[in-house]
Parts: structure tokens; sequence; C-alpha cells
């Protein structure tokens, strides 16, 4: 059998293991091994085959300009250890997943802004936060992200409360909310650079999210990781 490839995955220092398990078990069913990483143990790229930035803590207002919001938990050592590590996989082609917060320091990585406080844009999003797939997703048909989930709509947690306002260099927005709220965002021409907005770790269950994780091995691995027999 063919080695399972090793994919970092990111983690806040604090109870980030929760989010871990279930990104292990996940990739797991997806054909790859999991290597958590986080600021106390930063590690480095050299034995990865690809990388999950994770959700977790909000990312620090300075990295994109933004203002400061009280009562929020930010974690400035995270925030250099994945900027750090995009830069190089980045600079080596490997291939990335961003989740929730991930997507979003995907975009501050490539030079772009958040809404620090999405509601004060969106006032009529709802703020409650659910692990359950509420949130209804429309996604660019011409997009790689339709093509790997096959599909054009479909639905999606909803568990945070910043979100990407102008995006960075390279990057599209292929999927938004009923509200507006860029909910993925991707990179083309690249090998593999997807951010989804929603947490598909805990939707695991669900075929087109699992996909996700299943495109990012494939990647890992140096396969075409866009599914011939997917249709939008």
């Amino acid at each position: 059998m063919p080695r399972r490839p090793l994919i970092g995955v990111t983690t806040s220092l604090r109870g980030g293991w929760r989010g871990y398990l279930f990104n292990r078990m996940t990739l797991r069913l997806a054909g790859a091994e999991a290597a958590r990483l986080h600021s106390g143990h930063r590690g480095g790229l050299a034995r990865l085959d690809g990388l999950v930035i994770g959700g977790g803590d909000d990312i620090g207002s300075e990295h994109y300009g933004g203002h400061p919001v009280p009562d929020i938990r930010i974690d400035p050592a995270r925030d250099a250890l994945e900027l750090d590590l995009l830069a190089a996989a980045e600079a080596s082609g490997l291939p990335v997943l961003g989740i929730c917060r991930g997507a979003q320091m995907l975009n501050v990585h490539l030079g772009g802004a958040l809404h620090t406080d999405m509601h004060e844009i969106y006032e009529t999003a709802p703020r409650g936060r659910t692990i359950l797939p509420l949130r209804q997703i429309r996604i660019d048909p011409e997009s790689r992200l339709s093509a790997l989930m096959g599909r054009r709509r479909c639905r999606a947690n909803v568990l945070h409360h910043q979100s990407i306002s102008r995006l960075g260099r390279g990057l599209h927005a292929v999927a938004h909310d009923s509200f507006g709220i860029v909910q993925a965002v991707e990179a083309r021409g690249r090998r593999f650079l997807l951010g989804v907005q929603w947490h598909p770790e805990l939707l695991f269950y669900s075929p087109p999210h699992l996909r996700l994780f299943q495109a990012l091995v494939a990647a890992a691995r140096g396969e075409d990781s866009r599914p011939l027999n997917s249709r939008p």
C-alpha cells in the first residue's frame, strides 16, 4: 500500500486538541496521517506533505490593518507560526487547506484584510454559532471548490465572527452565504490552496465535505486533486 501522506495541522496551544482530534480523524478517513503544530512545538515543513491551517482564536488586527476589539481571544505566537508556515508552504508549493480562521489567515498572508467583527458590516446575519450545517452556501460553479465538492450549493456550520473583506493577491472568492459573507477562497494556477470559512472536519460524515480532505491528500501525494467524475 502507498505511504500515507503526513499533514501538519495548526492549532491553538490552549485547548486546540479538540479541533485537532477531529482533523486527525477526518484526515485518517481521507488516507493521511496528521501531526499537530502549535506555538509550543513549531516543527517545520521538511517532513510534511501538506498543511491544514486550523480554526481557533482570532487573528491579531495588526496583521491586516484592522481595529482592535475588546473581549476577543488572540494568540500572537500562533499568528507568527502560521504566517511563517504559509510563507514556507508558498515557497515550496506545499498543498494547503485553510479552515475557518485558517481561511482568514491564508487571506492575511497574501496581503488581504478582514472584518474584525463581521456583524458590524453584515447586520442581518445571525449572531448564533452552531456546529450544525444550517447556513446555506452558494458556490461558484466554475470554481475548483465546486468541482471538488460536486455541488453548486451546500450547507455548512457557522463558528466565526470575523470574515474576509479585501482579498489577498491571487485569491478568488468562490463561495458566499445568503448574507453575502465570503465563505471560501481559492488560488488558481497553484498546486492546491483553498480556504473555507466553515469547519468541514465537523461534517466528516458528509461526502462533499470529506472530499475537501481527500483532495488535499491527493495533492499531497502529487495526484490530480480534482475528481474527473464530479460535476457541479
